[in-house]
């Protein structure tokens, strides 16, 4: 695919590069025939405007400062631009990297390079006047964390007892607060369909983890590192991942069965350009496999049975002080003896302890809920691991957030929270992360815990009171939390998960009292609550009718009949009397009984989303009996 010089192309603008600069470069790079501004709503769908270079370039100003309009009805903000108040500008962000993409379908002939389209991550303003959506809603948590921090740092001065390398606030010229994704992703051929047998048995069999990569997966791989790199993303590796089973060559020497699982990991930035940096690579992921007529999917669960795709989202925080030195607000002054300092754990202890009202931010979708299933590495605790002891940093790849620490590299301590996917909204995730990171810090250190205090705290059995933590949870454990506790266990240790989008978001009416945590008093930061939450329940229930329903429903008409009657046992019909029962309770109406199905469509036309939440729940279960039924039904027919 690359045919054309990397070196001559032209791929980032660093952030607050000066007006003339920006020109200058554009006009030394004439594959750059397009701009775009770049917004996202708050269903994470990414609003893009082409503009030509050249009216770019003549209106720069004029964009600069006003930006672009766009249909404000189509876009992803209910509650705010309504049918009869759509209007929506689009807002360069002039303190972030701009992104060239390239489209290599498109060659330019006089340079003989794809064609290329600036990318400018933007904010959205509706009626002229308010900035809404995703990208507003973290900047203002990182201000409020900033201010906040140091705040609370300024009137708790004991603190820096604990810290090394500064005795007090005044010492600090800037917080740095740092943020990462990695990135999870299944390839394959077009059209071709899973065996779920094969897939999980070659995860079971660890057949592919970390494997190497060949034939187009591997060329594709190798190419999107290269180019990635071009961005300055600084790639730390790409590999594969559990899933997948190894490709085929066909006759014609071409592999053309293809199904793997990959991931590739990049530097940290600030959480800002951390979220940014994640919408360019997805985009440029897809153009490079693409090319290689590879499809690529980010579903968290694209195949139900199989582990599904992760996005593991990295918190950090550093300060800068006004001597040049850089420290790790996380990480204790005795190292060898405290797992972190008091601000690390007061950190912690917010996320475990608020997420509750995290986890709507984080799992937001019907194939975020397939995802969360135990036995396949994506967290179903709300639990925390710190290592056996402070000399052995913890590898537990079951808790909800990990710590992670190089005892060779005190700038490295963070947090690994493992339960986003990469359909998550990274930009709603991180800042309500830090908003509760803020909130556990208060806490701590208004109370003047010390680490061996709060370490004590953080182990903590269920049943036993806290300064803080609830009194009825448990939140550390260096045990596998899918092997080592029943599930009954962990709903009374950790907490009773939930297993619908509906139940998710009902914790911003059970927890009200902790929304203030998220918004802070913040008008806007509430409104923009308020609108993610109604347009993700109407994602939610708009894909059950539209599409789970008919889905479901075709699926129960496949599960036909396929015995001969003079060729079969008691065996096979008593296999078929439980699929056909298992179909009817599904899809069959008849005068005196309703379906699941037709009950589920009901409850939905009538906006009763506690009853339709409930079926829901019984449809996801009787469907998945109906499988293993009809499975173990054809497999004993000759």
């Amino acid at each position: 695919m690359i045919d054309f010089d990397l070196d001559e192309m032209l791929f980032t603008i660093k952030g607050d590069t000066k007006d003339e600069d920006i020109i200058k470069t554009l006009r030394r790079h004439p594959e750059v025939k397009f701009v775009s501004f770049r917004g996202v709503d708050l269903a994470g769908h990414v609003i893009d405007e082409n503009i030509p270079i050249k009216a770019f370039i003549k209106d720069f100003s004029k964009l600069m400062e006003s930006g672009v309009q766009t249909d404000g009805s189509s876009v992803a903000l209910p509650l705010i631009a309504e049918l009869s108040n759509a209007r929506v500008d689009i807002l360069p962000d002039r303190a972030v990297n701009w992104y060239v993409e390239y489209n290599y379908y498109n060659m330019d002939y006089k340079t003989n390079l794809p064609v290329g389209t600036l990318r400018i991550p933007s904010f959205l303003r509706h009626n002229g006047d308010m900035l809404v959506g995703p990208r507003i809603f973290l900047k203002r948590q990182i201000e409020r964390f900033k201010e906040g921090l140091i705040d609370i740092l300024q009137k708790n001065p004991y603190v820096f007892e604990h810290l090394d390398g500064i005795s007090n606030a005044s010492e600090i010229e800037e917080l740095n607060l740092t943020s990462a994704t990695e990135l999870e992703f299944w390839v394959k051929t077009p059209s071709d369909k899973a065996d779920r047998a094969q897939l999980s048995a070659s995860q079971e069999l660890k057949e592919q983890y970390w494997k190497r990569t060949i034939g187009p997966v591997g060329t594709a791989l190798e190419q999107s590192i290269e180019i990635l790199e071009r961005y300055g993303f600084e790639v730390e590796m790409g590999h594969k991942e559990t899933g997948g089973v190894k490709a085929k060559m066909g006759q014609s020497g071409s592999y053309d069965h293809i199904m793997e699982q990959l991931e590739i990991d990049w530097k940290y930035a600030d959480p800002m350009q951390a979220a940014d940096n994640e919408i360019q690579v997805k985009n440029i992921v897809k153009d490079v496999f693409r090319k290689h007529r590879l499809e690529v999917t980010f579903y968290a669960k694209p195949i139900i049975g199989v582990a599904g795709n992760g996005e593991h989202t990295h918190l950090g925080m550093t300060a800068k002080l006004k001597n040049g030195k850089v420290i790790n607000l996380f990480e204790a002054k005795d190292r060898e003896n405290e797992f972190m300092s008091p601000i690390g754990f007061g950190a912690l202890m917010g996320i475990l302890k608020n997420y509750d009202i995290i986890n709507p931010f984080v799992s937001a979708t019907n194939d975020s809920f397939n995802r969360m299933k135990p036995d396949f590495e994506a967290p179903v605790c709300t639990v925390t691991s710190l290592g056996l002891d402070c000399k052995t940093p913890s590898r537990n790849r079951t808790v909800l957030i990990g710590l992670i620490r190089d005892l060779d590299n005190p700038l490295a301590t963070r947090f690994e929270l493992r339960s986003p996917n990469p359909h998550s909204n990274t930009f709603m995730v991180i800042g309500a992360g830090y908003a509760s990171m803020l909130d556990g810090i208060r806490a701590v250190l208004i109370a003047k815990k010390t680490a061996k205090e709060l370490e004590e705290s953080i182990s903590k059995e269920a049943g036993e009171d806290d300064f803080y933590l609830l009194k009825d949870r448990k939140y550390r454990s260096e045990e596998n939390a899918f092997d080592y506790y029943t599930p009954a266990e962990r709903e009374k240790l950790f907490g009773k998960i939930p297993l619908t989008v509906w139940e998710n978001f009902k914790a911003f009416d059970d927890f009200e009292d902790r929304m203030s945590i998220i918004h802070g008093g913040d008008e806007v930061l509430k409104l923009i609550i308020s609108s993610y939450r109604a347009q993700m329940i109407g994602k939610w229930s708009t894909e059950i009718y539209e599409r789970i329903i008919p889905n479901t429903r075709e699926y129960v008409r496949e599960c036909v009949k396929r015995h001969d009657d003079e060729c079969v046992s008691a065996y096979d019909l008593s296999n078929w009397n439980k699929v056909s029962e298992l179909r009817y309770n599904l899809a069959k109406d008849t005068e005196s009984h309703k379906s699941l199905l037709t009950k589920e469509a009901s409850a939905l036309e009538r906006r009763d989303f506690e009853e339709a939440s409930r079926i829901e729940i019984e449809i996801l279960s009787e469907a998945e009996k109906l499988r293993e039924a009809y499975n173990r039904y054809i497999k004993n027919l000759f």
